[in-house]
């Protein structure tokens, strides 16, 4: 299983072995850590769940959670994954600790993050409409227009207008592992991944 959970740094450059620039997103890899191993015998659903990071701070509930794996985290996530090998099961039993070598430098991902959030925002930012004609005294330059006719005397669910927009789950796939390293657990994706520093960021492996 190629899955991970991360923490977004920032973004960088490096230079390629054939002289080209690739913009990389760098990704904090702190050791992961298997807390539980879900079933479809007993939770109806195959998945590996994993902490990460180190809490100082641990409820009595999740204390009791992660005691068999002896992680002290409160970032736990979830991979649903398909039918296990015995050899994978054993590679993915309860504590076992999981580091950035689980990618390689090449490999497909896809990743998992949370939006910036950008507030209350009308409907030329929210969903690219254009912009009325100013001309001829005219006064409708940024409004949305006609929102429905006479009938049936009612807006449709999912119309288009301002509100709320950003900080929703967005992934975006077929994105390339660009570095790793080890040492100061680090990974490279190659472009832009979701969301603001700091930002919760899951990596996924195209074949996990």
């Amino acid at each position: 299983m190629k899955a991970f959970v991360t923490r977004k740094i920032g973004m960088t450059s490096i230079v390629s072995d054939d002289g080209t620039v690739i913009a990389v997103t760098l990704l904090s890899a702190t050791p992961n850590t298997v807390t539980q191993v879900k079933t479809v015998e007993t939770d109806g659903y195959q998945a590996i769940q994993v902490g990460a990071e180190v809490s100082k701070k641990i409820g009595k509930t999740m204390a009791g959670h992660l005691k068999a794996s002896g992680a002290t985290s409160k970032l736990i996530r979830e991979f649903r994954t398909e039918k296990l090998t015995e050899e994978e099961t054993q590679d993915l039993s309860v504590g076992t600790e999981l580091t950035a070598e689980v990618f390689s430098v090449g490999d497909v991902v896809k990743v998992t993050g949370t939006s910036k959030g950008k507030g209350w925002a009308g409907t030329i930012k929210r969903h690219n409409f254009h912009r009325g004609r100013k001309t001829h005294g005219g006064g409708s330059y940024r409004r949305p227009g006609s929102i429905g006719s006479m009938y049936p005397q009612r807006i449709f669910k999912g119309k288009k207008m301002a509100g709320q927009m950003g900080h929703e789950q967005v992934s975006v796939k077929n994105l390339k592992i660009a570095l790793i390293d080890t040492e100061l657990n680090v990974i490279g994706v190659s472009g832009a991944v979701p969301g603001p520093r700091k930002g919760i960021v899951l990596i996924e492996g195209a074949s996990s």
